[in-house]
C-alpha cells in the first residue's frame, strides 16, 4: 500500500468532515457543518466504508472505493461546478451565495456565475486525487 494514498484518504476524510462540525479558525470561516444527520454525513460514511474496504479487501474495495469516489465527484459536479460553467437561475445563485457567504474565497462571489468557495474547490480536488491514487493501486 502507497503511503501517498493513504496520506491523501486521511486528508480527504478529515477535509470533508468539516462538512459535518464547522472549520472556524478565529474570524477565519472555512466551512459550516450540517451535523450528524445530514446527506453530508451519509457521504462520509460511505467513504469511510470505501477506504476500509480498500484496506481489507483490496481486490474488492478498490472498485467500492472508486464507485463512491465516483458518485461522490458526480454529486459534486451537480451541485457545483455545472452551475459554474453552464449558469444557475438566479434564485440558485443567491441560495448559494447566501449559504456560503463568509467562507474563505479565491474568487469573490459573482451576481451572474456561482463561483465555488476555497473548501469546495480544494475538497474537489481532493476527491479527484484519490480517485486517481485509487485506481493507480
Amino acid at each position: 500500500m502507497n503511503l501517498t494514498t493513504i496520506a491523501a484518504q486521511l486528508v480527504l476524510w478529515l477535509w470533508f468532515f468539516g462538512c459535518v462540525v464547522t472549520y472556524r479558525f478565529g474570524r477565519l470561516y472555512l466551512v459550516g457543518g450540517v451535523g450528524l444527520k445530514s446527506a453530508e454525513f451519509v457521504m462520509l460514511c460511505l467513504y469511510s466504508v470505501g477506504i476500509v474496504s480498500f484496506h481489507l479487501w483490496h481486490g474488492v474495495g478498490k472498485w467500492v472505493l472508486l464507485f463512491v469516489l465516483t458518485a461522490w465527484f458526480v454529486v459534486q459536479f451537480l451541485c457545483h461546478w455545472r452551475y459554474t460553467i453552464f449558469g444557475a437561475s438566479e434564485k440558485k445563485l443567491r441560495g448559494y451565495n447566501e449559504c456560503f457567504r463568509g467562507t474563505v474565497r479565491l474568487i469573490p462571489e459573482s451576481d451572474t456565475r456561482l463561483i465555488p468557495d476555497l473548501y469546495h474547490i480544494v475538497l474537489h480536488i481532493l476527491i479527484l486525487l484519490n480517485w486517481i491514487l485509487a485506481l493507480q493501486q
